[in-house]
């Protein structure tokens, strides 16, 4: 059975590049019929809040994101240190002392040579006494995991035929000095035991997953299918890392826009199909192909979510929207027309709040000099309510009549007169709902 998961670490709120990675497994494993996990990767206990953990949840259930089961990390720390365990009794894992200054003078002097900046295993000839001695002056050591030096090769599922050679990477550090255990390992050892058939994650863990493959093997775990997607940018190609705080679910969420926008919007982003709006989450799982994503950088602008999230309100029936339309005023009775005219003229849900005004107050009239007496004498024309759908007709027809305008010079001072704008709603829609102007009517 096809198994995904999505990590994320609470030590803050999920953002849009956080979303393409849980958004691409999910729909792999909701394809496939398979299982998605929510792995909450909180193994960091000072940096990790409840608090998070919660908007996590609240984030992806608003997206319809829904997990089969949920993980914790920390309630599991006791099979990581069975792991640890494990790769110690087989030799591949150490106990190293430097400093980060150390470490970072060593890295100067491999790059002044010409070689790579890669940890030299210095700690390995430490003979106990010197390890003894050290963890008196310094406390314990991190713990490395010793790499076989030989390419490590998979068939990516977005970049293809990756090939590392692990000569040219780090050892790399699986549990700190202070005993916090880290991704690398806590990662191996979930996707292992909870039986993940597929990882899909950014392009930063390339080689990352190097490492985690040797470790795979050395603890006896079969390894996933492997697929790393293109890291955002900005619009221009920026870095997005500094603006990630303001591109939060939560923020987005808040600017009015609506889940399916977003979400047909990042299913698509990258990849070689176009990006269109979908109707529902059925309709992205049907189209997912993770194949189909290149490795380039990715541009991502939020405001191509307005015109998404436009055109997905104008599709929704009253039904869906009716607690917004209640929220702002309008009444039940008056709910469906309302709705059917300002649909049409919204981005967002809070645009709903000023075409209510209108309706219920009115607005300041546009009335150019030269056409006062026109919209004087129109006024007085203006027939008895109730107003329905052809009164609008009914009334300009009237007007043409008396006054001989017609065109825009009909209906553009009149439009202004009522609603104080150039542009807007179809009027027959408008006017049965102008409440002012039903009352004079």
């Amino acid at each position: 059975m096809t198994t995904t998961r999505f990590a994320p670490s609470p030590t803050g709120y999920i953002h849009v590049g956080n979303l393409r990675t849980a958004l691409m497994n999910y729909l792999i494993a909701r394809k496939a019929g398979g299982t998605f996990i929510l792995r909450i990767d909180d193994t960091d206990p000072e940096r990790s809040k409840e608090e998070y953990v919660d908007a996590i949840k609240q984030d992806m259930e608003w997206l319809g994101l829904h997990w089969d089961k949920v993980e914790r990390q920390s309630d599991r720390l006791d099979r990581y240190a069975e792991a640890a365990d494990k790769l110690r009794e087989m030799g591949r894992f150490y106990e190293a002392f430097e400093t980060p200054t150390e470490l970072d003078l060593k890295r100067k002097k491999q790059l002044n040579m010409g070689k790579p900046p890669v940890y030299d295993r210095a700690a390995l000839s430490l003979s106990e006494e010197e390890k003894e001695t050290l963890r008196a002056e310094r406390g314990n050591g991190v713990w490395r995991f010793k790499l076989d030096h030989e390419r490590i090769e998979w068939n990516d599922g977005i970049l293809g035929d990756i090939s590392i050679n692990a000569a040219s990477v780090s050892d790399p550090v699986l549990i700190r000095g202070d005993g916090q255990v880290l991704y690398t390992i806590a990662s191996v050892v979930d996707d292992t035991e909870m039986g993940v058939t597929d990882v899909v994650r950014g392009s930063d863990h390339v080689t990352n997953t190097a490492t985690q493959i040797q470790i795979i093997k050395a603890l006896g775990g079969q390894c996933p299918r492997f697929a790393h997607h293109s890291l955002l940018t900005g619009p221009q190609g920026e870095a997005l890392s500094k603006r990630l705080g303001t591109l939060a679910l939560r923020d987005l969420r808040e600017q009015g826009v609506q889940p399916m926008a977003l979400l047909s919007l990042m299913a698509r982003l990258g990849s070689s199909d176009p990006v269109e709006l979908r109707s529902d989450m059925a309709e992205l799982i049907e189209g997912f192909d993770v194949a189909r994503f290149g490795s380039a950088p990715t541009k991502f602008d939020a405001q191509d979510l307005f015109p998404l999230t436009a055109k997905h309100l104008q599709s929704l029936p009253l039904s869906e929207v009716m607690d917004a339309v209640s929220e702002v005023g309008v009444p039940a009775d008056q709910a469906e027309p309302f709705w059917a005219m300002a649909r049409e003229n919204i981005t967002t849900l809070s645009d709903l709040k000023g075409w209510w005004e209108l309706c219920r107050d009115g607005a300041d009239p546009l009335i150019a000099d030269e056409d006062s007496a026109f919209i004087a004498e129109a006024m007085t024309l203006l027939p008895e309510g109730p107003f329905d759908g052809e009164t609008w007709a009914t009334w300009t027809q009237a007007v043409k009549e008396a006054t001989g305008r017609k065109g825009k010079g009909l209906f553009m001072p009149l439009r202004k007169a009522l609603t104080g704008m150039e542009r807007g709603p179809e009027m027959a829609t408008l006017l049965p709902l102008l409440q002012v102007i039903r009352a004079r009517g």
